[in-house]
């Protein structure tokens, strides 16, 4: 066997798989589901679990933390080198809800080895990839004789990222001091393929709100009254067509203000994907794309603000017809946001696009959910940088790029910790996340364990916070 380190992480990776695996299995039989409360017990149990696996794993530090809901992993292994630059992995250990009878043709909380594959709820999204690091870190021992790993590790494993988050930031403010780090990873994320590994560099943000509309003091008959008062199901209707012009660009002024433009080397490299839109509209149950003109769907979904309607109510929706002008309408709109847009300067942009579009005798009222912010590593980030150099020696090719079209934690980790938020995943498209029979491709996970094992070194090598 050759001592050159790549081929001593791979050595060390397969003969620790079958170990690997079956601690994995282990971990994803506790149905550690957030959403529901009768498994609260079983979220604590999985908490407690991960926390004796790391201690295992050789972490000095390894700790249960309570919050305001459900529990997170805290671990600490501390490099022990002067400089080395402290690198925060993030994941979660909560699950999506899971039976038999929503179409598994195994028990989801028993894991099953089929054609190289592991199927199980969480096995990817995000156990699996949340474990990886801990073979990765052995792994990197191995390879580099250390005794400690070359970055001081840190590892903040969430609890409620499948209910939303909602005490995340408040637990990120209360542990900041240890949580101190020159740069965040995030495993729990994916690629474009298993042929084609990629990194991602970005998530865009998400904030949406209700608008409910109101008339009359109650139903009133249409043939009396209507065409001579304001109808609050056609204001809402208006609204909801006056959201975007004819080139599909949001029309609330301001909307705009701020937005990072993609590059024209983003753009060639997204255009480099093997993207077959056909197959995307497959996946998205569609027939035509349609968007904002002068852009690609990739360039859409992943890097170009949005605003949806995502419902819209109002009179009477039963059998037959009711000739009335009612009383109410709602409408629900969710914006997705991209880096340089400010949330609250979004939010009371439509508040007063709102106000100024709705006729007198029309009264509303406007709720915001929260916001989550966008998150993006430019191309050039030297940490952004060392993850495609380790990956790129797991997989043996090229490394490409992607972003997130949806939303997640990580905006609160850069914006609570002050460092940028890198993104190293090996999930692809077919694993189902939150479906039945979902799954994670077992030699990808491995590739998982050897980028990670590869990264300690590279960013202990090239890079330190200041040092972009």
């Amino acid at each position: 066997m050759s001592n050159h380190p790549d081929s001593v992480v791979r050595a060390h990776v397969e003969a620790h798989r079958s170990d690997f695996l079956d601690d994995l299995g282990e971990w994803l039989r506790i149905p550690s589901v957030s959403a529901d409360p009768d498994r609260a017990g079983d979220v604590r149990r999985s908490a407690e679990w991960l926390a004796a696996a790391l201690t295992a794993t050789g972490f000095p530090v390894a700790e249960v933390w309570e919050s305001d809901g459900l529990p997170a992993v805290f671990a600490e292994w501390p490099s022990g080198e002067p400089g080395a630059p402290t690198v925060l992995i993030y994941g979660h250990h909560d699950v999506q809800p899971a039976a038999v009878e929503d179409g598994w043709d195994t028990d989801p909380f028993e894991p099953a080895v089929r054609d190289g594959r592991m199927y199980a709820r969480g096995a990817a999204d995000d156990k699996g990839q949340v474990f990886f690091h801990t073979l990765g870190v052995r792994a990197h021992l191995a390879a580099t004789g250390r005794t400690a790993p070359a970055v001081n590790l840190k590892l903040l494993i969430e609890g409620e990222e499948e209910s939303g988050s909602p005490n995340f930031p408040a637990l990120l403010r209360a542990h900041a001091d240890r949580l101190a780090c020159d740069a965040v990873i995030v495993s729990d994320t994916g690629m474009w393929a298993e042929d084609t590994p990629t990194v991602c560099t970005g998530m865009r943000g998400l904030t949406d709100c209700q608008i409910d509309l109101y008339g009359p003091g109650r139903d009133i008959h249409s043939g009396s009254f209507g065409g001579a008062v304001p109808n609050p199901a056609t204001e809402a209707a208006r609204l909801a067509a006056a959201l975007h012009d004819d080139d599909r660009r949001v029309t609330v002024p301001g909307f705009y203000d701020g937005v990072v433009e993609l590059t024209d080397r983003e753009r060639e490299l997204f255009a480099e994907l093997p993207f077959d839109e056909a197959a995307w509209l497959r996946t998205a149950h569609s027939t035509a794309a349609l968007g904002e003109s002068g852009f690609t769907t990739l360039e859409r979904v992943w890097a170009r603000p949005t605003a949806e309607v995502n419902g819209i109510h109002g009179g009477y929706g039963g059998p037959g017809g009711k000739t009335i002008v009612p009383a109410s309408a709602q409408l629900k709109l969710s914006f997705r946001l991209v880096a340089g847009q400010d949330a609250e300067k979004v939010q009371q942009a439509v508040r007063d696009w709102v106000a100024a579009r709705l006729p007198a005798g029309i009264r509303h009222e406007i709720r915001f959910h929260g916001a989550t912010r966008p998150c993006l590593t430019p191309l050039d980030h030297p940490a952004l940088q060392s993850v495609v150099r380790a990956m790129g020696r797991a997989f043996g090719q090229e490394i490409r790029f992607t972003r997130e079209g949806g939303s997640g934690p990580a905006a609160d980790l850069q914006d609570v910790l002050g460092v940028p938020v890198l993104f190293l995943g090996i999930s692809v498209p077919s694993d189902g996340w939150h479906s039945a029979n979902e799954k994670v491709e077992l030699d990808l996970l491995l590739k998982g364990a050897e980028t990670a094992a590869h990264l300690w070194d590279d960013l202990a090598r090239n890079w330190h916070r200041g040092a972009e």
